[in-house]
């Protein structure tokens, strides 16, 4: 059974930055592509980016594009994600997921983390 756990979330202002944690118990992160998706208040789970478990792609929404970053660390069995610039339209509650392959549908995966909340607001 594959336990996702995110972490460094907070309260940060506009223009910010935040790296985003997602470890696991049970499994290899390696294994899998990791998906961090992103819930605003009254709105729907939404793909943010992803990193494939085979080559590292990566993968990015188009509102985070050169703001965010995903990246592995395998050691750690960790896979990060770094938010730069962040905007107030950033905020939400943040999950990481995980599968066989990238996908910007929550549906596709099996595992999901409990989510961290990341707040930008001056």
């Amino acid at each position: 059974q594959v336990q996702l756990v995110e972490s460094g979330g907070g309260l940060v202002q506009p223009g910010s930055s935040v790296r985003l944690s997602c470890g696991a118990s049970g499994a290899t992160l390696d294994d899998y592509a990791i998906g961090w998706f992103r819930q605003a208040p009254g709105k729907e789970r939404k793909g943010i980016s992803c990193i494939s478990g085979q080559d590292r792609s990566t993968f990015y929404a188009e509102s985070v594009k050169g703001r965010f970053t995903i990246s592995r660390d395998s050691a750690k069995n960790v896979v990060y994600l770094q938010m730069n610039s962040l905007k107030p339209e950033d905020t939400g509650f943040y999950y990481c997921a995980a599968d066989l392959l990238c996908s910007s549908w929550p549906d596709e995966y099996d595992y999901w983390g409990q989510g961290t909340q990341v707040t930008v607001s001056s």
